[in-house]
């Protein structure tokens, strides 16, 4: 097992218990004690977690995994979500894409079926064969370097556990823009409550792509299902279509049928 591999572990130990004993952690991942001390203490100096005496407990009661170290987790599943999300946008359509790993894996997905695309006009004078609407800077990196795709990044202040861009500025953006469809990756979809994350600003921000779209779509995995988060998006009268991996629990399948939502299960 690699640093990052091991690091990764730890954090996930982490966000589940919320706090990590040095000695359980070195047999459940099959390492030395020492070995877990030095990569909690490398952890704590990045301010990934508070280092205790015998281990490690989370920043704050509601643990959000950073970005890098979420993207290993249940891949398969996201890349398979991702490509029949990018089945679902049509050519020449205007895409909102929040921040997460499933919606950059979407990117990407979408990507390359545009890449294949041919055109006869200059490139100065072809219309994009996509634009794509966007508050996540990772999202807006890989895709910028794609010709037939125009970026749209929003402004606004950088979180740097999503990448995601967020306030004031992000907002202004989006209040001038129209959208054919926004996807949405999400931490948690609760029948009642509808779709959630983490942090208050990315659900303001993610509410807003939908406000702004005449269709919304919510990709996520099926561990997602029935979890909630600390921050609400919006409720399931705003969600026309959720695309998730085949691990859905049926009863959930049939909530979200009832809501008159298209259930996309791969």
């Amino acid at each position: 097992m690699s640093k990052h591999e091991r690091w990764s572990a730890l954090l996930e130990l982490l966000a589940a218990e919320g706090r990590l004993d040095v000695e359980e952690a070195a047999t459940a991942l099959e390492v030395s004690p020492a070995t877990i001390r030095r990569d909690l203490d490398e952890l704590a100096e990045q301010q990934m977690l508070v280092r205790t005496r015998g281990g490690a407990i989370a920043h704050g009661v509601s643990y959000e995994l950073p970005l890098r170290y979420k993207s290993a987790r249940h891949a398969s599943e996201k890349q398979r979500i991702a490509a029949a999300a990018a089945e679902l946008i049509g050519s020449g359509e205007v895409v909102g894409l929040n921040g997460g790993t499933t919606t950059t894996e979407v990117a990407r997905a979408v990507a390359l079926r545009v890449g294949g695309s041919r055109r006869d006009a200059p490139d100065h004078l072809a219309a994009p064969a996509l634009t794509v609407v966007t508050n996540a800077l990772n999202i807006a990196g890989e895709l910028a370097v794609r010709p037939q795709i125009k970026i749209v990044v929003t402004g606004g202040v950088a979180r740097p556990q999503s990448y995601e861009l967020v306030g004031p500025l992000t907002v202004g953006v989006l209040n001038e823009v129209v959208l054919d469809v926004a996807v949405l990756g999400v931490d948690g979809m609760d029948p009642h409550l509808g779709v959630m994350t983490h942090h208050e600003d990315e659900a303001s921000i993610s509410r807003l792509f939908a406000q702004r779209a005449q269709r919304v779509i919510v990709v996520t995995d099926s561990s997602k299902m029935g979890r909630r988060a600390f921050a609400r998006i919006c409720g399931l009268d705003s969600i026309d279509v959720v695309v998730t991996d085949s691990g859905i629990p049926a009863a959930m399948t049939a909530r979200l049928a009832d809501a008159g939502i298209k259930v996309v299960a791969v």
